[in-house]
């Protein structure tokens, strides 16, 4: 018996799912055709922001690659556009002339990008972000321009102006709103997120509207003008703002379209042989952009050509887990709230945490959720089944782990769901579904579950979750993902360790033959390899290995920290927090000299001056005759220290005494990351020790040493390392530790997560129980910091000899 015939028009996520789902329940019903209009197989559109950012490369995003299409006998017309449906003779033709007859269609067009209608949209260097040729002429003009401009402040938008920050361009932010993300987040979160996104040093005009684009003398874009007659420059425009149903095709069949392509609960149209899937379509006057209620369609859409034609699809409620730019981010069902409704409400603006939950009538009816989403699924879970909650209302805003039996904590969030609770909320998948799998095919990795349930394979913000159900399903055979065998960036397929392991094999200087060695991708590298190559070879070889300023960042090229007005702040240094009188006088006269306009004391007991100009900051340096704070740097910023016994009635040991000795002895130490360092001289902890890079703390015979603390949005504890009972061990031992964290660590990665990369008991072994690697270690370090120089005094001697210019930013 001859198979019938399915065409599919499209062929991405959604599209593809159904196919996915259709081959599961029919394998061999169909003969399939798909007709893609890009030149690339079936990719994850959710992760080009981290292509973008240069974390991922295309391949890496491939979901389904050209042999899957040719092990399930799919003909793939890939870069050929269908142009027209007859419907009288059931077929497609494509503009090249292909054609394709069918007994059954499958419409999966997507959606196009909303291009603003103002003067100069069609200029070059005027684009959108929707697919990988988008996000390749992205990198490619991150490569030759400096000014961007996003406009648009909602999800796409904040991952396109992130990425190009990362590949070193200046990114402003327009958007219409007086918020960003105001469709998944309230005002409160959304200003939230400003504040941590403009840290990172991404620029915001909010509530603000384009009136047109400008072009160059090249004739490409050059400025944008606002309609209160600002003007920006931008080299790049990034249309960012929305997206339409792709229903042209449809359309210019006949098919009825009212905001999409209008299909009923079978995911028909209105031409029974003909169904549609994804953001092209209109359910129930609901038009889905999001992932997860995409592939519930494709679910029914695959039961009914299959005929299994029990399946309805009646619309989905929504939840939206994100994360932006590293920030975790959670939004369900009707999180304003309003008439008739309470909210129980966390705002904690200093820890980067905001919860919100919305009740009615003793129900969950929204939420949002900024920097800790852990319970996301869970609220869902009860919003979506209707929980009453009145009597865990109480304890509803602490999370699934203080309901119930409070006394017996300790267990993974996995352990204690439900079987029925729901995982990934991309895919549907359940812990159920997930264990069963774990059980019957004999799983072991993570990326086994997304292979067989196709939990985490979406977004991916689920798959800590899923890690957490395989360790608790299989215990000691759980084999984690190999967390070092990320590639350094897209620029290579090596990863940070085998780098390093080429570098000192191979006795590599420079890092022109590390990318010769290692056959680099791209000629020059980016700006996340550089600065890791430069780190390493420096590290590795600090007396043949010369430092590339071009491979620095840029506070680092400018040593001061740029701001978001184009200022930059200078932190001169203060030994332990230790300052004199003559020092603060002088810092006064600078601030008046200079008219800086803010002075403020940092949290690690030193003098902030914000607001310093470009040209200025030579000369600034010179007339605070301080050394360089390193407050911009992947280097020793400062050692806090407390009174101590010198002062406190507490105290048992000189912490001022100690830190300056410290800190004198780490001057201008290059590492993988910042790193801080406290010392207090009681058990009290009143510099906070517990949450530093090391940590000292006094105590009557001597000091305890701690490491791999860190402060911020998810604080890290630091842990018991050594105990110790001289002045001159806490320096071995602390130095030691530092200079194995220099050799081992990985660019941009804290010791907090260095150490939980190798284990506590790695360092140990290497520093506390081994003497001759420990002093070895320690060697080292004091050998490559002993000619240390202060940055601000070379650059004033070399501008004065007139050897020396301000590296353009």
């Amino acid at each position: 018996m001859s198979k019938k015939k399915l065409v599919m028009v499209g062929n991405g996520m959604a599209g593809v799912r159904t196919l996915e789902e259709l081959l599961k329940i029919a394998p061999d019903q169909y003969e399939i055709t798909v007709f893609g209009a890009e030149p690339h197989p079936n990719y994850n559109r959710i992760l080009l922001s981290p292509v973008l950012a240069g974390e991922m490369t295309i391949q890496d995003i491939i979901l389904n690659d050209h042999q899957w299409y040719a092990a399930h006998g799919i003909t793939l017309h890939l870069g050929k556009k269908v142009s027209k449906i007859d419907r009288l003779q059931r077929r497609v033709i494509a503009d090249d002339g292909t054609t394709a007859a069918y007994d059954r269609l499958l419409l999966a067009t997507g959606s196009n990008p909303f291009i603003l209608p103002v003067p100069g949209n069609d200029l070059a260097g005027v684009i959108s972000y929707r697919d990988i040729h988008d996000t390749d002429a992205m990198i490619d003009a991150a490569r030759r321009y400096r000014h961007a401009v996003v406009i648009g402040g909602g999800l796409l938008g904040l991952e396109a102006a992130n990425g190009l920050k990362l590949r070193g361009m200046d990114v402003t932010v327009i958007h219409l709103a007086d918020w960003l993300l105001e469709r998944q987040l309230d005002q409160t979160a959304g200003r939230m997120l400003q504040k941590s996104l403009e840290e990172r040093g991404l620029k915001f005009l909010l509530g603000k509207q384009t009136e047109m684009l400008i072009a160059g003398e090249s004739g490409r874009v050059a400025a944008l003008r606002l309609k209160d007659g600002a003007q920006i420059p931008a080299d790049l425009v990034v249309m960012a703002v929305g997206i339409r149903p792709n229903t042209t095709l449809a359309e210019s069949a006949g098919i009825y379209c009212n905001r999409g392509i209008v299909v009923n609960d079978t995911l028909q149209t209105y031409d029974p042989k003909i169904y549609a899937v994804g953001e092209c379509v209109a359910h129930r006057g609901i038009a889905y952009g999001l992932v997860a209620p995409l592939f519930e369609q494709g679910k029914v859409a695959a039961n009914h050509p299959a005929n299994y034609g029990i399946s309805r699809y009646t619309g989905s409620v929504t939840s939206t887990k994100l994360k932006v730019t590293g920030i975790d981010l959670f939004s369900a069902g009707d999180f304003f709230g309003g008439k008739d409704t309470e909210e129980i409400v966390l705002n904690d603006a200093a820890g980067g945490v905001y919860k919100k939950l919305v009740i009615k009538d003793n129900r969950l009816v929204g939420g949002v959720l900024y920097g800790d989403t852990a319970d996301g699924p869970w609220y869902f879970q009860l919003l979506r089944d209707g929980q009453d909650i009145h009597e865990i209302r109480d304890h509803l805003l602490f999370g699934q782990s203080h309901v119930g039996d409070v006394g017996h904590q300790g267990h993974s969030k996995a352990a204690a769901m439900a079987d029925s609770a729901e995982v990934c909320g991309c895919n549907g998948v359940s812990k159920g579904t997930i264990v069963k799998a774990i059980k019957e095919k004999g799983l072991f990795t993570l990326d086994d579950i997304r292979k067989h349930t196709k939990a985490s394979s979406s977004c991916g913000s689920c798959s800590g979750l899923c890690e957490q159900i395989l360790s608790a399903t299989i215990g000691g055979a759980y084999t984690p993902a190999a967390s070092n065998r990320k590639p350094v960036c897209g620029c290579s397929d090596y990863s940070h360790q085998e780098v390093r392991d080429a570098i000192r094999g191979e006795h590599l200087t420079t890092i022109d033959e590390i990318m010769r060695f290692l056959e680099w991708k791209t000629p020059d590298g980016c700006d996340k390899c550089r600065p890791a190559l430069n780190y390493y070879l420096i590290s590795t070889w600090p007396q043949e290995a010369k430092d590339d300023p071009r491979s620095r960042l840029i506070n680092e090229r400018a040593h001061a920290n740029i701001q978001k007005d184009g200022t930059y702040s200078v932190v001169p240094r203060m030994w332990g927090g230790l300052t004199t009188a003559a020092e603060l006088r002088r810092i006064a006269d600078v601030a008046d000299k200079y008219q800086v306009p803010t002075i403020k004391v940092t949290g690690g007991q030193r003098i902030d001056l914000l607001g310093i100009r470009k040209e200025d900051l030579i000369n600034v340096w010179k007339d605070l005759d301080m050394p360089s704070g390193h407050a911009y740097g992947k280097s020793i910023r400062t050692v806090k220290t407390c009174v101590g016994l010198e002062h406190c009635r507490f105290g048992t040991q000189l912490a001022m005494s100690m830190g300056v000795k410290l800190e004198k002895m780490l001057f201008d130490m290059y590492s993988p990351h910042k790193v801080k360092l406290a010392v207090s001289g009681c058990p009290r902890n009143c510099a906070e020790a517990g949450i530093k890079d090391v940590g000292v703390i006094g105590v009557d015979s001597g000091y305890e040493l701690y490491v791999g603390g860190n402060g911020g949005i998810k604080t890290e504890v630091a842990q018991f390392f050594v105990k110790v009972h001289s002045d001159e061990e806490v320096m071995e031992y602390a130095g030691a530790f530092l200079q194995l964290y220099r050799e081992e660590g990985f660019y941009l990665e804290r010791t907090c997560h260095y150490l939980e990369r190798v284990g506590l008991d790695h360092a140990k072994s290497r520093v506390v129980e081994d003497e001759e690697n420990r002093k070895a270690l320690y060697g080292r370090l004091l050998a490559e910091l002993k000619d240390a120089k202060d940055p601000w005094a070379e650059r004033i001697a070399g501008f004065e000899k007139n050897e020396y210019e301000m590296l353009s930013l």
